[in-house]
């Protein structure tokens, strides 16, 4: 009940103490509630869940009672959490048969088809989206919220003394971003030297994601070309054709090439193509981290959406997300190449000390509009870095750190905390504390 949010916040055991205010026997309801009238759950609870996030819900806040040192729960947290990383809420949306055969039938011609018609095809396809009120636009935190919200009730329950824990990124960093570049062409292969140009001359690194089978050749040459500069290469789907999630069995057999490809390319990441995803099937990968799950999926062709901002293990692969908004969406469905989507993404998710992920694809800097942009970005980040305390890391580097963090410990030392573990000379104590009843956050 406990595991969810002690590995969100790595603090120590004592102040996680939360236990359900049900018995074992006690009918639960299932679906969506309110925890508080500005959060929702989705999952079990000792109310009647309903079906859609946008009805009357019940609201559970109420039913939380603080005994002691212990705050008793209406609900699962852990549950709950999972609830939404894994898009457990979504019920289906997105696999009718009809939906599958048109996605299909699209992904046959897709290669044919210019980017004017694509555009076309998938405005109509997302028709809508913006009437979607969950998970929120444009970016949606109800994981990381819920867990605020219950370490505000286990400050209350431990009459409001600071409640240390291990902060979140290295070095007392603010908040993490990292770059990375789908590469679905071999008009995107042909560019990535000077995309890599571009992105050196801010001082930023990525990670490229190759595809291994049928869209294009890529040599060894090619691969060392990009790690001789200091780049990240990742495993990008199979075949980029859409069908990698439509039946399990061929899936498996599929991971076994993503797998060997995975070794070929000296890779530790993978994201499938166009963020189709079946998490629940991931245990099949060899991967130490995936980059498929977007934080609100309304633009994307599979609904859904993480509802966090920060990195979450799928069992042994760590889930670092999507957090802004892709490339092609903004460029092609919404019509803009103006930064302000992508500065108020970041500037919602800085706030709250989140991980930034972009995904642009070098397949479409293909004109100056498109280049001005994205330089443009490249320079916001790298200003963010120098004022605001930005780590600008690849990929494997966020994999690295948080599956250091999620093995740290917090020990006594007096009257400090001291972390314990392998990386800790990185890593620092901060404390929660409660201020007009928000949790706020203090690096030591």
């Amino acid at each position: 009940m406990n595991q969810a949010f002690l590995s969100y916040y790595q603090c120590p055991e004592q102040f996680a103490d939360f236990r359900p205010t049900q018995s074992p026997s006690k009918s639960l309801g299932s679906g969506y509630f309110r925890f508080g009238s500005d959060l929702i759950g989705y999952g079990a609870a000792d109310v009647q869940g309903e079906e859609r996030a946008d009805g009357a819900l019940l609201d559970v806040l109420c039913r939380v009672r603080i005994e002691g040192s212990t705050c008793l729960l209406p609900f699962n947290p852990t549950d709950i959490a999972n609830n939404f990383r894994y898009e457990r809420y979504v019920n289906g949306a997105g696999k009718s048969l009809g939906k599958k055969l048109i996605r299909g039938a699209y992904y046959q011609v897709r290669p044919l088809l210019p980017v004017s018609v694509r555009r076309h095809l998938q405005r109509t396809w997302l028709k809508g989206w913006n009437k979607n009120i969950f998970p929120r636009w444009p970016v949606d935190r109800t994981v990381d919220r819920m867990f605020e919200r219950l370490m505000a009730l286990s400050l209350q329950a431990h009459q409001n003394a600071r409640i240390p824990f291990i902060w979140f990124w290295p070095e007392g960093k603010s908040s993490c971003a990292m770059m990375t570049h789908d590469v679905e062409t071999a008009s995107g292969l042909a560019f990535i030297p000077k995309l890599i140009d571009i992105n050196d001359s801010f001082g930023i690194k990525s990670s490229f994601q190759i595809v291994p089978e049928k869209r294009y050749v890529v040599g060894e040459g090619a691969l060392s070309a990009i790690r001789s500069r200091g780049f990240e290469i990742n495993v990008h789907d199979l075949k980029h054709d859409g069908r990698l999630f439509e039946d399990h069995q061929q899936f498996l057999q599929s991971a076994l090439r993503i797998n060997r490809h995975g070794i070929r390319f000296g890779s530790k990441g993978f994201r499938s193509a166009v963020l189709y995803r079946n998490l629940d099937w991931y245990g099949a990968l060899s991967c130490s981290y995936d980059m498929s799950v977007p934080n609100v999926g309304h633009l994307d062709p599979q609904p859904g959406g993480c509802c966090t901002v920060m990195p979450y293990f799928i069992g042994k692969i760590l889930e670092l997300p999507v957090t802004t908004t892709q490339d092609y969406a903004l460029f092609n469905i919404l019509g803009t190449y103006s930064l302000d989507l992508w500065r108020e993404q970041v500037s919602h998710i800085m706030e709250h000390h989140g991980l930034i992920s972009f995904i642009v694809h070098p397949d479409y800097l293909d004109h100056c509009e498109s280049r001005s942009t994205y330089a443009a970005l490249l320079g916001y980040l790298a200003k963010l870095r120098s004022e605001a305390g930005l780590w600008i890391a690849l990929p494997g580097e966020v994999d690295t750190w948080w599956r250091q963090r999620s093995l740290m410990k917090l020990v006594r030392r007096g009257v400090g905390w001291q972390v314990e573990g392998p990386g800790a000379e990185r890593a620092r104590v901060a404390y929660a504390t409660l201020e007009k009843g928000q949790v706020s956050y203090l690096l030591n």
